[in-house]
């Protein structure tokens, strides 16, 4: 009975951190369920974890704008154009993937440079600002791609960043044997992580969680590594997108975390005028916020051109959409000031779990965007709720 009240009170405490893995649970138990067990098929699950790797770095890049009380509608074909633009360089100028990487991240940061000026220097709201964008890159990606209308890439290491996987030493007949060591290290991090953390708390007084919820929740969240790593061993293992969104992550969330400007980032978002007046530059901290979206939506492009092998007239077509509802999802607030590039990462799981669910269980087009639409609605008033509450 203590251990249920222990539990119920850490739910109630922690409801935006945990209600997302509520929800992606029950996500994939009723599509479990309803298509006899082919979404959790290993072969379904490599298929979706790779599909949402464009969208789940969209996504880290929309959790800090709008934890900065702002909004980017442009990014999706900003990444189309930039995807677009890779494609001509490597199909069309023969250029080496060493070279056209760097220079379409470096576009994309150029051009966050000039949204975020606009935004923290002109005053000019980012909505606008972005919604401008989103027509210009709209028209640009239709002028790169007019003559042809798609632009096939003959690249084998551009395309293997998108379709590829890690290499393996195959020293366990019928599993990715790289994959599962991968997944045990990360089971020891991860539980290396949360001994160290729960010691800092400790230390500075911190309010802590029970003993006996610590290792129930430990123990959860390695059975989760462990399942989805066994079951990406049964199929190709690990993909190159997987660990480029696991290196942006982990990159991120550091950031966000453990440096001067994460908390910076989030001052900001709390309270702009309040941050100002502490000392902290907050035109700086937008160009800087803005400059990384549009590179991750340079990098998403990427990922996607990749993905496809080509470029097409409407690539990045609802990719922003997507990346606002993972974030909110993902537990950031719409009043700014809180938000996680991990909750983040669930919530692009979540959202491409219910696509791959509907499309094996043939539900509309139509269907899907009223759904996926009702989600938003719903994760947006959970939002409003719990920080009335508070």
């Amino acid at each position: 009975m203590e251990l249920f009240n222990d539990l119920k009170t850490m739910l109630k405490k922690n409801i935006r951190d945990y209600g997302m893995f509520i929800a992606l649970f029950f996500i994939m138990l009723v599509f479990s369920i309803l298509s006899d067990g082919v979404f959790m098929s290993p072969r379904n699950i490599s298929n979706l974890i790779n599909s949402m790797g464009y969208i789940g770095v969209l996504a880290v890049g929309m959790t800090l704008i709008i934890v900065i009380r702002h909004i980017d509608l442009s990014v999706g074909y900003l990444a189309g154009f930039l995807g677009a633009a890779a494609a001509l360089m490597l199909a069309v100028y023969k250029m080496p993937v060493f070279v056209v990487i760097p220079i379409v991240l470096l576009m994309g940061i150029l051009i966050g440079l000039f949204n975020g000026f606009l935004v923290a220097t002109m005053r000019i709201p980012a909505f606008v600002v972005s919604l401008a964008g989103m027509l210009i890159f709209r028209g640009a990606l239709l002028q790169v791609t007019v003559r042809t209308g798609t632009i096939i890439v003959p690249n084998d290491s551009f395309n293997a960043i998108g379709n590829g996987f890690i290499p393996d030493i195959n020293l366990i007949p019928g599993y990715h044997t790289i994959t599962l060591l991968i997944g045990v290290l990360g089971i020891i991090l991860y539980v290396f992580s949360q001994f160290s953390n729960r010691k800092n708390k400790k230390k500075y007084n911190f309010e802590i969680v029970p003993v006996k919820i610590f290792y129930i929740k430990m123990v959860f969240i390695s059975a989760i590594i462990a399942y989805v790593t066994w079951i990406l061993a049964k199929y190709n293992g690990i993909s190159w997108t997987v660990v480029i969104m696991a290196i942006i992550v982990a990159l991120y969330h550091f950031m966000t975390t453990k440096t001067v400007l994460g908390r910076h980032i989030y001052a900001v978002g709390g309270n702009p005028e309040a941050a100002t007046l502490s000392g902290i530059d907050v035109r700086k901290v937008t160009l800087f916020v803005f400059a990384s979206m549009s590179m991750l939506a340079a990098l998403s492009g990427i990922l996607f051109t990749a993905r496809l092998q080509s470029a097409t007239t409407t690539a990045g077509t609802g990719f922003e959409l997507d990346a606002i509802a993972a974030a909110f999802v993902g537990g950031v607030s719409a009043a700014g000031g809180v938000g996680k590039v991990t909750g983040s990462i669930i919530g692009a799981l979540v959202i491409a779990s219910l696509t791959s669910g509907m499309n094996l269980l043939n539900v509309g087009i139509s269907y899907q965007y009223m759904i996926r639409g009702a989600i938003l609605i719903l994760a947006v008033a959970f939002d409003v709720i719990t920080r009335n509450k508070k």
